[in-house]
């Protein structure tokens, strides 16, 4: 069995197929390094929330998960933290349906001091967010399966061939490989290797992603603040001693091997605009960020789905900017279709 990409999809995929089928020969390809593609620039936030059915669902999954590793390794870098979410009032029965009630929120009468509530919003408080160093993550996970699961890194998957029973994959080193199931979990470039057709129906596509930096340090008592009406968040990352500011950005279409790394201008005034609007003294320390881009689906929640009859050939990604959110529950509906 072959997982095609090491992101935290990628591997979590690998482990949860280890546990289920132990006697199963797994290998985990990986064009670049471990984690260090989507994985890498990851805000590594868990809301237990989910826009639709499904997103829920796979919420609820992941959250117990990530429960469960954390009390059987408490030396993992994941990192709870409450959370205070400002919307609109009038919104507050939608808001009761999209969280889980393991956020357990409550109306508040407080705020935060960094934050300005608009006249026709409110906030509510609540529990259950956690946030991880990613990549940290992914590489320590990896590091437990290198005795089960065969790592391959900076080897790219550059053919992928149906035998009928099985696939066979080519790979950038002129080698190839066998395999009678093939997961391809390959984050934003799922438009850019030779699985690129058969993604296409799936209907998903590739947005940039933007974070700025507050040069502000945050307390251990700070919770995230998400702005939900505008599907932004910013939240206290203590342990590296600033705050993060994500928001929405509207820029589609983008590849993963040629958006710039760096903050634009248009990024910077975008993310102050929405500071200004809601927490106006951050503003002149947004001075820093990251760039990237990930998948997504054409509703919002993660794909997990045969490519082919046989369901040999799994598709697993296009989490919509929550790859690490919904990991977990990816890689179990992965397990699903393909160890059985």
């Amino acid at each position: 069995m072959a997982v095609v990409g090491a992101g935290i999809t990628g591997i979590l995929t690998a482990r949860e197929l280890a546990a289920r089928t132990p006697t199963q020969s797994i290998m985990v390809v990986e064009a670049g390094d471990l984690a260090g593609g989507a994985s890498r620039r990851s805000a590594g936030l868990h809301f237990p929330r989910g826009a639709t059915p499904r997103a829920r669902a796979f919420a609820a999954y992941s959250h117990e998960y990530y429960a469960r590793l954390l009390m059987d390794h408490p030396s993992l870098p994941i990192f709870p933290v409450d959370v205070s979410v400002v919307a609109r009032e009038a919104r507050a029965t939608a808001l009761s349906e999209k969280y889980l009630d393991h956020a357990c929120l409550v109306r508040s009468d407080g705020t935060h001091p960094l934050v300005n509530v608009p006249a026709d919003s409110a906030v509510w408080h609540g529990t259950g967010c956690h946030y991880a160093d990613v990549p940290a993550l992914t590489r320590l996970l990896a590091g437990q399966l290198r005795d089960r699961v065969e790592l391959r890194e900076g080897v790219a998957v550059v053919g992928l061939s149906s035998n009928g029973d099985s696939y066979t994959l080519r790979l950038s080193t002129g080698g190839t490989v066998r395999a009678d199931r093939v997961v391809l979990a390959p984050g934003p470039w799922l438009h850019m290797g030779p699985w690129r057709e058969l993604v296409a129906p799936l209907g998903a596509r590739v947005k940039k992603i933007v974070a700025l930096h507050i040069d502000q340090r945050p307390t251990e008592e700070d919770p995230v603040l998400v702005f939900d009406d505008e599907d932004a968040f910013l939240l206290p990352m203590v342990q590296r001693g600033f705050w993060l500011f994500s928001y929405t950005c509207q820029e589609w279409d983008v590849s993963p091997d040629t958006v710039s790394a760096s903050l634009s201008s248009r990024n910077v005034a975008e993310a102050r605009e929405l500071l200004h609007r809601y927490a106006p003294r951050l503003q002149a320390a947004a001075t820093a960020g990251r760039v990237f881009c990930d998948a997504y689906s054409p509703d919002g929640a993660p794909l997990v789905q045969a490519l082919d009859s046989a369901e040999r050939l799994v598709f697993a990604g296009a989490s919509s900017g929550s790859g690490y959110r919904f990991a977990p529950a990816m890689a179990a509906a992965v397990a699903d279709l393909v160890a059985r």
